[in-house]
């Protein structure tokens, strides 16, 4: 039997977006409204969609020109919601559908953090992911109290700690622990509720968690990290890993590396599944989609490009001179304490670490990334499905897609995706008729 592709819904406002534009789009002057996020709810279900995923950052991009100015102007990576509330709304009109939060262990603590997603695996019955981040925005960081950024592998040194408190917090009630008699009038057994006594270089928690056991225990939690320092994160933290779409050799490499660094922590390779971020764009007819998917990039300021760019890798790209190599702009992004892996680091690996480019080049460049005009699919259902094939295949037939759809999106550009490209990949074996289970953790893992 063929493996089976898993599919998720992305609904930040991450990039430079410009569907909302378009006629049909869900979106006013009154965005945002809860009607809105529950029929986008309802239709992934009906599609039987894994989860429906929220990145975030909580500053508004800042590092263009030192000013907000034309992040707010043109919407770059904001409106930022926090999801929570949100998501608990969407998840009372659905029954499977799972839900992915996004926090930074960077600002957060995860005695607060576990307590919250305790709650919210609760409300949804088992149905809650944790996308945990570390920052690399200086927006996000000014929010907290932070002058610079943190020091690259100390943030993943900090977010390891932070889910294995966690993860100890969420095991320090038993899921027995609780026996409600009514005769003796026990509420529940000491002997099944421990303190964690977690001291560490970053938290110091002594526990436990204050809450009942929720149904999935541990909510799945989600990492997205793909330089070196990130993988060996992710083989230490994540059920599942949320990959950047780029060349199918580099997307083969991260597979190998996360296997790699899945076996050194003595993981199953074959347990953890990677989500790919991409832009599925499906139109009755080949045309039909090509003309949305060039919609994405059609006129959008030069000024909004340089934003995303700029929040994206901590390097203020006004700055640029008229031609420069890509070689040294890659070390001023890593100097800042950015990650190493991105934008320019992609466009480096395609074109050279030693090639030239000029603040033209760069910036057509940077709006087909700023848009996610590069990682889109577009096509019939039948050549979409193909595309999907061939990655999930070369890549170790684990996993699946994180479709990257804006809020801004019109109703149509997912009605399609459902009602064109579902049943396209079920008629071909590989995508699943009914859901497997009742909880998020169990319909990933069929």
């Amino acid at each position: 039997m063929k493996k089976r592709i898993h599919l998720a819904f992305d609904l930040s406002w991450t990039q430079v977006e410009t569907q909302w534009r378009i006629p049909g789009s869900w979106v006013d002057r009154h965005h945002p409204n809860i009607g809105m996020f529950e029929e986008v709810a309802r239709t992934a279900e009906r599609g039987g969609f894994d989860m429906i995923f929220f990145g975030d950052s909580t500053g508004i991009p800042n590092t263009w020109g030192d000013s907000i100015d034309d992040a707010v102007r043109y919407g770059v990576a904001w409106p930022r919601l926090d999801m929570s509330p949100w998501v608990t709304a969407m998840s009372r009109v659905t029954s499977h559908l799972g839900f992915g939060l996004t926090y930074a262990s960077t600002f957060m603590h995860p005695f607060y953090t576990a307590r919250l997603l305790n709650s919210l695996d609760h409300i949804t019955n088992g149905r809650i992911a944790f996308n945990v981040i570390t920052s690399q925005r200086r927006a996000d960081y000014a929010n907290y109290g932070y002058d610079e950024l943190v020091d690259h592998n100390t943030r993943y040194e900090r977010l390891e700690e932070f889910i294995d408190v966690c993860r100890k917090l969420w095991s320090s009630v038993d899921p027995d622990a609780f026996v409600w008699n009514r005769t003796t009038g026990q509420v529940a057994d000491p002997a099944k509720v421990r303190p964690i006594n977690h001291v560490g270089e970053f938290f110091k928690v002594k526990g436990p968690l204050s809450v009942v056991p929720s149904p999935q225990g541990h909510p799945i939690v989600i990492q997205a990290g793909g330089s070196p320092r990130g993988t060996r994160a992710a083989a230490h933290v994540a059920d599942h890993v949320f990959g950047l779409m780029k060349s199918i050799p580099l997307m083969i490499k991260q597979r190998d590396d996360l296997d790699q660094a899945l076996v050194a922590e003595k993981r199953d390779p074959l347990q953890v599944g990677i989500l790919w971020s991409s832009r599925a764009i499906v139109g009755e007819t080949e045309r039909e989609a090509q003309v949305l998917r060039e919609s994405l990039i059609a006129d959008v300021a030069p000024q909004a490009v340089g934003a995303w760019l700029s929040h994206n890798t901590g390097y203020d790209m006004s700055r640029l001179p008229e031609r420069f190599s890509l070689a040294e702009l890659q070390q001023r992004i890593v100097a800042a304490n950015a990650s190493p892996v991105g934008f320019v680091h992609l466009l480096a690996k395609k074109y050279g670490d030693t090639a030239e480019i000029t603040r033209d080049e760069f910036f057509h460049y940077g709006l087909r990334a700023a848009t996610g005009y590069d990682i889109t699919m577009a096509g019939t259902a039948a050549q979409v499905a193909d595309s999907f094939e061939e990655v999930f295949e070369a890549t170790g037939s684990r996993g699946g897609f994180m479709l990257s759809i804006s809020q801004a999106a019109p109703r149509a550009v997912i009605m399609n995706i459902i009602d064109l490209l579902v049943p396209e990949l079920r008629r071909r074996g590989r995508y699943h008729s009914a859901y497997a289970g009742r909880t998020l953790r169990e319909n990933l893992a069929s």
